[in-house]
Parts: structure tokens; C-alpha cells; sequence
């Protein structure tokens, strides 16, 4: 269990407890204990203060030791850069609650430079005085030889961005004069870049050879991914966010709806950038978004990140709400929305419509092997299903008159051999042009984003 400091203290008990130990032994008073605590931290003691009548120069003291904690607050969470914290020595006012009506008191305050309004310290959220009482502890520990923490649980009353920050404050104040070891279940209290420095607890359980369960007793192991799922659930969430933080998203990320989208445009651009013509700009990381439906909460998942996001989406019927909501949407910057259909000339169209009839039958017949009776023509897609314009819908009907040794149609198959063989975008066949005109339409508008 961690303490959490006491906003409000009366300077005689405090002074009582010290003299008869009982704030050292007696649990229920380990917040008063680390009040305290922080007096030590700013160099005061309870008998100074309650021997002197003028409590200006201790509140100088208490009001530098503040600053102190104040910065580190400020160095080490992140949520709230506006807040600071004052601790102040007074006599008590007889109409306040007792015991804290008579004597002197000391009181810990939060604040806000933002609201310009101050709040005792307890009605601060539960993780902040846990971060602040924390501080204070450890803020000691750093000025002493060196030390082996063992640490249980740490930060649980904090949310996962908090934990990030914790565990900052353990590799910049604490780690490079003692060494640290902590349990935890939260992945974001695992650093994703040294996963191999975490060490699995395990009930090691076995089945004997009648059936039975058997345990081996609790291990401690260091063979961390070779675990059942459910013991390195914190290092595989982890190793995820970490992932999805650098590899799937950047300083400017393109949302596109599915994988083979991703390497469509790949293609396209590096047909393009070898005829010295516009490409995709590098600055661009494309993620797929799943849909339509999934890019808004995408963006408000990764609003914190301050990204610069552009958008390309399919465009099928009913889906014109969906776009103008998103392009209405305040999170979102005017005129980074796209849909395939702007570029096409279609009512509808998905990423596959940017190639001509003619390119999109010949990726077809080569990706899938298509020949003799099966071999895809421009005439067969038309026929295929002659109610939409989208040609992946016309080749999705004409896949099922397939037989069945035949694979039916996938988004990324094609766009996967498109991309191991590009030569097909070479040459100055008109359909291949009219192809990467349109494409270079896309990268023109969408290289305009960019800041």
C-alpha cells in the first residue's frame, strides 16, 4: 500500500504522535505521517513552528519546498501542466470543522492557474495525491546511498498516460543511483523497449498422471513470451500499444479502409515517382482504419497525438452522411477528406476504381491465374453485375460463377501481386496512363496537407 499525504494536519497532534512514536507504528496515521515527511523535505520542524509566533519564515520555507514539488509535478504528469501546490502554516479558525478549530494548522492546497481557483488537497483526484505523496517519499530515498526498492503495485490509481510518467520518473530519478523492482498487471507500466528486463510470476500448475492437478509453486521466470496468454497479457498489451504507436501511425497519417489500399497506393506512387512524376509523399504513414464507420473514432482516439490527418475512403451508396460528417467534423482539418469518387468520375467507387477496366482485368487474370474459360475480359466484369459502376463489386459477382478450385475473390491478393510486380504500370499504354493520371490527382491533393 502506498500512503497518501493529509491535506489538513493540527501541528499539536502531529507534534504528539511524533513524541510517543505512534506515528511510525500506527498505520491509520500515515497520511499525517507524510505530512511530516514533507515538513523534513522543507527543512522545518513541528516544535520550530509551534514555538514561534510569526510563521513567516516557515511559510518561506514551506512555500520553497512547495516550488520544489511543484516542478518535479509539473516534469513528471503530463495531464495537467496548470496546477501547483501550496502548503501553508495558520492558526485555526474557531468555526471550522473540529479538530481543526483550535491550535495550528498546517494545509496542503491545489492551485489551477487555468481556472485561477484553489481546492484543498484531497479533493484532488486519487491518482494525483497518490503521485504527490509518492514524490515526496521518493524525493528523500534520492539523496541517500544507494537503495534496493522493492515497489508493489505501483501507480494503480492512475490512468495509463500517468503511468507513462511514473515510469519516466523511475529512469530519470530514481534509476541511475538504485535499483528498482516492481510488480504490476499494467501494460503501460511495462517499457515496450526493454521487454526482455520484465520477469514473469507464475503458479506453475500441471496435470499429474491420473488427471490431477498439481501445483509446482510459484516461479519466477525469464523466458517472458514463451508464457500461457493470460500471465503475459500486460507485456503483449505493451508491446501493442507500442507498436500501433510507431508503426501504424505518424506525424501525418493517411486513413485508408483496409490493407490492400495501403498497397495500391504504394504501387501507384512508385509508378509515378519513376517517371519523375508526383508520388505519395514520404511524410505519410498509411494506416488502415477497418471503414467509413471506424475513422471518426480513430481520430478521437489518437487526437492527444496532435496528428495531421488526411482521409481516402470508398464510396458506395448511403455513405454521403457518413462523409459529410466527417468532413464536418471540428477534429479534422477542412478539406482532408477525400473519396475514391472524387478522382474517378463515379457515383461509386472504392481504390481498385482508380485503375482502367482494361489494367484492373489484367491484375485479375495474373494475381489469380485466370485462363482459358475462367480468363477475366472488360465485357465479362461489365456483365458480371451491371447495377454498380464499382469494379471490385463487378469482379466479386464474377468470382462466384468461378469453379470452386478457383479462390474466391480477396482485396489482397491483387494488390500484393500489383506491388511484387511492378513493371505492370510500365509502358505507355493509355489505359496505364489514364491510371496514373488519376493517382497523381489523389497525391497532388492529399501532398497539400502536409505542413
Amino acid at each position: 500500500n502506498y500512503d497518501r499525504m493529509s491535506g489538513e494536519v493540527r501541528l499539536e497532534h502531529l507534534q504528539q504522535q511524533i513524541a510517543d512514536k505512534t506515528i511510525f507504528t500506527d498505520e491509520d496515521l500515515s497520511g499525517d505521517r507524510l505530512f511530516h515527511e514533507f515538513l523534513q523535505f522543507a527543512g522545518v520542524t513541528v516544535t520550530e513552528i509551534l514555538a514561534e509566533t510569526n510563521y513567516e519564515p516557515f511559510s518561506a520555507k514551506l512555500q520553497a519546498a512547495s516550488n520544489i514539488l511543484t516542478d518535479q509535478i509539473l516534469e513528471y504528469w503530463s495531464q495537467n501542466p496548470y496546477i501547483e501546490v501550496n502548503v501553508t502554516v495558520d492558526a485555526a479558525k474557531p468555526k471550522d470543522k473540529p479538530p481543526f478549530n483550535d491550535g495550528v494548522i498546517g494545509r496542503a492546497r491545489i492551485y489551477n492557474n487555468l481556472h485561477r481557483v484553489d481546492v484543498p488537497f484531497s479533493e484532488r483526484s486519487a491518482g494525483f495525491i497518490w503521485f504527490f505523496s509518492f514524490l515526496i517519499k521518493f524525493s528523500q530515498v534520492a539523496e541517500n546511498t544507494p537503495t534496493i526498492l522493492l515497489l508493489d503495485e505501483p501507480g494503480l490509481s492512475l490512468h495509463g498516460k500517468a503511468q507513462a510518467d511514473l515510469l519516466r520518473y523511475f529512469d530519470e530519478q530514481l534509476a541511475p543511483n538504485h535499483a528498482i523492482i516492481y510488480s504490476t498487471h499494467s501494460p503501460f507500466m511495462v517499457a515496450a523497449d526493454r521487454l526482455l528486463s520484465s520477469r514473469i510470476v507464475e503458479d506453475v500448475v500441471f496435470l499429474t498422471e491420473s488427471g490431477r492437478p498439481k501445483t509446482d509453486g510459484t516461479k519466477v521466470r525469464d523466458d517472458v513470451l514463451n508464457r500461457d496468454p493470460d500471465t503475459i497479457f500486460p507485456l503483449q498489451g505493451a508491446l501493442g500499444y507500442e507498436i500501433t504507436q510507431s508503426l501504424f501511425i505518424g506525424k501525418n497519417t493517411l486513413l485508408v479502409e483496409g490493407p490492400s489500399d495501403i498497397l495500391y497506393l504504394q504501387s501507384l506512387s512508385s509508378a509515378l515517382l519513376k517517371r519523375n512524376r508526383t508520388g505519395l509523399d514520404l511524410k505519410w504513414t498509411i494506416c488502415p482504419s477497418g471503414g467509413i464507420g471506424k475513422i471518426m473514432p480513430f481520430v478521437r482516439l489518437f487526437k492527444g497525438n496532435d496528428l495531421n490527418i488526411g482521409v481516402l475512403t470508398d464510396y458506395a451508396k448511403g455513405d454521403k452522411n457518413k462523409v459529410e460528417e466527417l468532413r464536418a467534423a471540428e477534429i479534422l482539418k477542412t478539406g482532408s477528406v477525400f473519396t475514391a469518387a472524387e478522382f474517378t468520375g463515379k457515383d461509386e467507387a472504392d481504390t481498385e476504381d482508380f485503375f482502367e477496366p482494361s489494367v484492373f482485368v489484367d491484375l485479375l487474370n495474373n494475381a489469380y491465374g485466370l485462363s482459358g474459360g475462367n480468363k477475366l475480359t472488360v465485357a465479362k466484369l461489365d456483365a458480371a453485375d451491371e447495377k454498380t459502376p464499382r469494379l471490385v463489386k463487378k469482379a466479386e459477382a464474377y468470382f462466384k460463377l468461378l469453379p470452386e478450385s478457383i479462390p474466391m475473390l480477396d482485396h489482397y491478393t491483387p494488390s500484393q501481386w500489383l506491388l511484387q510486380n511492378p513493371k505492370m504500370l510500365d509502358g505507355d499504354d493509355k489505359a496505364v496512363l489514364d491510371t496514373l493520371d488519376r493517382a497523381e490527382k489523389l497525391f497532388e491533393a492529399l501532398n497539400k496537407l502536409i505542413p
